[in-house]
């Protein structure tokens, strides 16, 4: 099994394909604007860990699939979750202005353009999977299994759901621990776990294994989200690349609100526990998950 920048970079050489490049001030029926290209791929190839797609294609291999035949899903998976977060940063949502050390796509394209770069990029991402299923009819339905896994994640009972929520409960419930649970399962959890189960499906791999991906990415996805709401706290910004201090200026409901820095701490290492349980029954095989979720525990960005 490859190291998680090998993976990485498996999907920021196919991104770099999808979607095209358009040269500057052309436009045509039926072609993607130069205008929506450029916006699009400014967030796309704007770096980051690439962490959900690469865990889809480690998933792939663990379940003895081949990376070629899934790469498309993780490139899709990683323009649903850059879509996430040119909306997150809308003046109208989180209003930030700097992602990934840089200025936010509404800074620099204007907030009309931004949302319409995000859309491009979600449904870039059913179009770039949907041509997957089209190209191979004999693996159609694991195809259609898959893509359906991704789209719960992304959807609105999924990411959209927690994201709502998230919004709804600014400086109304900053210390409701249910409905922080929720919150945090759809909008960081469900696109660990979708992104996982969709690589089950893809290799035709049975419930165990299902049920498996589905804890890891569960107790995967809510570490992740602590460790980051532990970051907005005690984080550098030079590491993290993004404004910090912004979840208790806004009023958010957090862990480290409901729960303090030592209870989130708490939290992150029965995570951690969990985690780990549930990659028991891969034995050496589930290396990589295992290695993964330690770097989780003390990131500093």
């Amino acid at each position: 099994m490859r190291t998680l920048s090998e993976y990485a970079a498996l999907v920021n050489a196919r991104l770099e394909e999808i979607p095209a490049v358009v040269e500057e001030g052309r436009y045509a029926i039926g072609e993607l604007p130069w205008l929506l290209s450029r916006s699009m791929r400014y967030s796309l190839c704007a770096g980051g860990k690439r962490l959900r797609p690469s865990m889809l294609l480690a998933a792939v291999e663990l379940l003895g699939g081949r990376t070629e035949d899934a790469l498309d899903f993780a490139c899709a998976v990683e323009m649903i979750h850059t879509y996430s977060l040119i909306h997150d940063d809308l003046p109208g949502m989180d209003d930030d202005t700097l992602r990934r050390g840089r200025p936010t796509n509404h800074v620099v394209f204007g907030e009309g353009q931004a949302i319409l770069a995000g859309d491009g990029l979600l449904n870039c991402a059913f179009e770039t999977m949907l041509a997957c299923a089209a190209k191979k009819p004999d693996r159609a339905a694991d195809w259609l299994l898959a893509m359906r896994e991704i789209a719960t994640g992304a959807g609105v009972t999924g990411m959209i759901a927690g994201q709502v929520m998230d919004l709804y409960c600014e400086k109304e419930a900053a210390t409701d621990k249910k409905a922080l649970r929720f919150i945090q399962h759809g909008k960081t959890a469900c696109m660990f776990i979708y992104p996982l189960r969709a690589a089950a499906r893809l290799t035709g791999a049975g419930e165990d294994d299902l049920n498996a991906l589905t804890a890891y990415g569960r107790a995967f996805g809510l570490l992740f989200q602590a460790t980051d709401d532990l970051l907005d706290v005690t984080g550098d910004a030079g590491d993290v690349g993004k404004t910090l201090g912004k979840d208790a200026e806004s009023g958010k409901l957090t862990c480290v609100s409901a729960y303090g820095l030592e209870g989130t701490r708490r939290i992150v290492d029965e995570l951690h526990a969990e985690a780990v349980r549930a990659m028991e029954r891969y034995g050496e095989r589930g290396a990589f998950f295992r290695a993964l979720v330690d770097s989780m525990v003390n990131r500093t960005k």
